[in-house]
């Protein structure tokens, strides 16, 4: 059985535009010759700075801006290549979880609008007050809900809502585009918590997005690390965090606070220099070379390829790819 979601090579420019004729004068390059895999089941982290590209990949994904090169596929089939009603079977399968509960919840309807809404516009065949009641008790919300409007709602609460309706149409993959990071600390493990509830028990598979590690690590099984555009380094959770091989990844991981004091007031931090590049005008060769501690000459020219590291580990570096001499793309 192949992957369900399949990133190959993808780039996402935006062009900008100047003039009485709207003449192209440049272009924000937001993802850069992406490629990466999903298999079924699985939690997939995808983690970096604010403007790297996070969203925009996962926009990509839900078929909301459309690449300027490369494919996605799902569950074998090319995403790019549905178009009108051909695209329709592919939204149900593929639902969304966004940061802002509240900008993402129309203020006009009650809770149990918004989620009808999503089953009357895929023309669900079952009862829909019946599924509405359903989806509310799975996300532990009681039934008196349905007739609350989002701002009468805590911010989990209105969490809680958002992934009832992800859930609505029993989709395969769900993206968590910063899923929790507008949450308080305690309300976001209860999220996380709920999270890991609903794919062990209906066999989901996440695009998780986030920039908080310690969340990443504790609910995903892989991870990407992603740069201006690009991704860094990917492995396992455990290969990840216990052994980063990209100065870019160490620096990351360096940079959350250790849960004790004493520990945290007696480690070295390795902090970044510098400020991460415009996306208007990246740097050529590696993306990082500005920032890295460890940049040769050949990574101010090159663009350096996917180290293999062993088990799923790799990392674009030109170190790596010099102590290993393995090359292949990123998956």
């Amino acid at each position: 059985m192949g992957p369900l979601l399949r990133i190959e090579g993808v780039s996402v420019h935006f062009p900008i535009r100047k003039g009485l004729l709207q003449k192209q004068v440049g272009e924000v390059r937001a993802v850069e010759n992406v490629s990466l895999t999903l298999n079924k089941g699985e939690a997939f982290g995808l983690v970096g700075e604010s403007g790297c590209g996070k969203t925009t990949l996962a926009r990509a994904v839900l078929r909301l801006v459309d690449p300027t090169s490369g494919a996605i596929w799902f569950d074998g089939e090319n995403v790019g290549e549905m178009h009108g009603k051909a695209l329709a079977p592919y939204r149900r399968r593929v639902a969304a979880i966004f940061q802002d509960p509240f900008s993402s919840l129309n203020p006009r309807m009650k809770t149990g609008q918004i989620l009808a809404e999503v089953l009357k516009v895929h023309s669900y065949p079952g009862d829909i007050g019946a599924r509405v009641a359903e989806l509310l008790s799975i996300c532990g919300l009681a039934p008196r809900f349905a007739e609350l409007y989002p701002h009468e709602m805590s911010g989990g609460q209105r969490q809680r809502v958002g992934i009832a309706r992800a859930l609505a149409l029993e989709p395969d993959l769900i993206v968590c585009d910063e899923a929790v990071s507008a949450l308080d600390v305690s309300i976001q493990a209860q999220i996380i918590n709920l999270l890991e509830e609903l794919r062990a028990e209906f066999g989901l598979t996440y695009l998780f997005i986030g920039h908080d590690l310690s969340v990443v690590r504790h609910l995903c099984d892989r991870i990407a690390v992603m740069y201006l555009g690009r991704i860094m380094e990917t492995g396992t959770s455990e290969e990840l965090f216990d052994n980063p091989r990209h100065p870019y990844t160490r620096a990351l991981i360096d940079a959350v606070p250790a849960p004790d004091p004493d520990g945290e007031e007696a480690r070295d931090h390795v902090a970044l220099k510098g400020e991460i590049p415009s996306p208007l005008n990246p740097p050529p060769g590696c993306v990082f070379h500005t920032r890295c501690p460890i940049a040769m000459d050949r990574c101010r020219q090159e663009v350096p390829r996917t180290s293999r590291l062993g088990g799923h580990h790799a990392a674009a570096c030109f170190a790596l790819e010099q102590e290993t001499g393995k090359t292949a793309e990123i998956a």
